[in-house]
C-alpha cells in the first residue's frame, strides 16, 4: 500500500541537558539512518547560531555526515540562511555535495538570519533587505548567466560541471511564494514555529508558478512540529520539553533541551505561560492516531504536496521512537 503523503525530517540537532555536543553529533547520525530505513522522502537540517540547544550551525557540514552514513534519503539545507553567506560560497559548498551525492541533496534557502542581532553581527549578515540580490547572484554564479561586462561574469565556480541541485525557498509569511513559483523552484512553509496560515502562500506559489527541468511541477512542503508517543498523556508529557525550553528561550533564558522531569515541576510563571499558550495550537501532540488526525487536517487545509517533520524530545531514543511510530501510522514503506 502506498503512503497516505510523503514524510521527511526536519533536523535542529538538539542538545539536551544532561548531554555534550559531540553526543548530539554522533546522533544526528543514528536520526539519519533510522530515517532512512523508516522510509521517510528527505532529511533537511537548519541553520541556527547561538542557540545552546541547537548544534545545526553549519547544514553543508551536516549533510556531508548524513550522505556518507546513508545511501537512499535525501538530504538538504532547510535552510542555508543567505543573508550569512556570499552566494560564490554556497554554490562552492552546493556542488560539492551534488558531486558526493548525486541526485540527493536538497538546497533549501531562507532570508532569516537564525539567530540574535549581535551574533548575525559577527556573522557579517548581510541582511534580509539584500536577499533578491543575494539570490540571483547565486542563480548567476550556477548558470553563468552574468550581464556582459559584469566583474563576476569571468569567475570560474568550482567545482565545476555540476548543477546546484534542486533549489527550494522557505518561507514563514508568505512574503517569497510567489517568487519560489515564478523562478521554477519548491517552495517549503515553516509552520512549525509561524502561527501565519500556510495555505494563502500555497496559493500564491502555485498561481506564480513556472514549470524548470528540476521542478516540471509545483511542489510544496509543509513543516510541522510534532511529538508522538504510545498514549496522548505520555506524548504530552514528553511535549513539556519543549514547552519550558521555548519559554524560556523567549524570555531571554536560553538552556539546552530541558528534560519533562524539570518541565512537570517547573513553576511557570504568567508571561512564561502566555509564551507556551500563544504558541501551543502550532504543536502537533499525541498518539499515533490523534497525531495522524491532526496533520491530514493540515493537509486537507493547505493542500501541501508533503509533510517535514521537526520533533523536540529531550530523550534522543524517544525521538527515534516518535518518527518511527509516525513512520507506521503513515505506511511509510521501510528499506532495507
Amino acid at each position: 500500500m502506498a503512503p497516505i503523503i510523503p514524510l521527511s525530517l526536519l533536523d535542529l540537532a538538539p542538545i539536551a541537558e544532561g548531554t555534550n555536543t559531540a553526543q548530539a553529533f554522533a546522533e544526528t547520525v543514528r536520526f539519519a539512518t533510522t530515517g532512512e530505513a523508516l522510509g521517510y522522502t528527505r532529511l533537511w537540517y537548519a541553520e541556527h547560531h547561538g542557540m545552546p540547544s541547537i548544534a545545526s550551525s553549519s547544514p553543508d557540514i551536516l549533510i556531508a555526515s548524513a550522505g556518507a552514513h546513508t545511501s537512499a534519503i535525501r538530504v538538504g539545507s532547510g535552510g542555508v540562511m543567505l543573508p550569512n553567506h556570499v552566494p560564490l560560497r554556497v554554490a562552492e559548498d552546493f556542488r560539492t555535495l551534488e558531486g558526493l551525492y548525486p541526485g540527493r541533496v536538497d538546497l533549501g534557502i531562507g532570508r532569516a538570519g537564525g539567530s540574535d542581532g549581535r551574533t548575525l553581527q559577527a556573522l557579517r549578515s548581510f541582511g534580509g533587505e539584500h536577499f533578491s540580490e543575494q539570490l540571483a547572484e547565486l542563480l548567476a554564479f550556477d548558470t553563468e548567466s552574468f550581464p556582459q561586462g559584469h566583474p563576476f561574469g569571468a569567475v570560474r565556480v568550482v567545482p565545476d560541471n555540476i548543477a546546484l541541485p534542486p533549489i527550494w525557498l522557505l518561507g514563514s509569511s508568505g512574503a517569497s511564494a510567489n517568487a519560489a513559483g515564478q523562478m521554477g523552484m519548491g517552495y517549503a512553509f515553516a509552520a512549525h514555529f509561524s502561527a501565519t496560515p500556510p495555505k494563502p502562500a500555497f496559493d500564491a506559489y502555485r498561481e506564480g508558478f513556472v514549470p524548470s527541468a528540476q521542478f516540471p511541477e509545483p511542489h510544496t512542503i509543509v513543516c510541522l512540529s510534532v511529538v508522538c508517543a504510545p498514549t496522548d498523556e505520555e506524548a504530552q508529557f514528553l511535549s513539556g520539553s519543549q514547552e519550558l525550553s521555548w519559554a524560556l528561550f523567549h524570555s531571554g533564558q536560553a538552556r539546552k533541551l530541558i528534560a519533562p522531569e524539570e518541565a512537570a515541576a517547573h513553576a511557570y510563571t504568567p508571561h512564561e505561560r502566555a509564551i507556551i499558550e500563544n504558541q501551543r495550537p502550532l504543536w502537533i501532540v499525541g498518539s499515533p492516531e490523534t497525531v495522524k488526525r491532526k496533520i491530514l487536517e493540515k493537509i486537507e487545509g493547505t493542500g501541501a504536496s508533503e509533510v517535514m517533520i521537526a520533533t523536540t524530545i529531550h530523550s534522543y531514543d524517544l525521538r527515534l521512537r516518535s518518527i518511527a511510530l509516525l513512520a507506521e501510522a503513515f505506511g511509510l514503506e521501510k528499506r532495507g
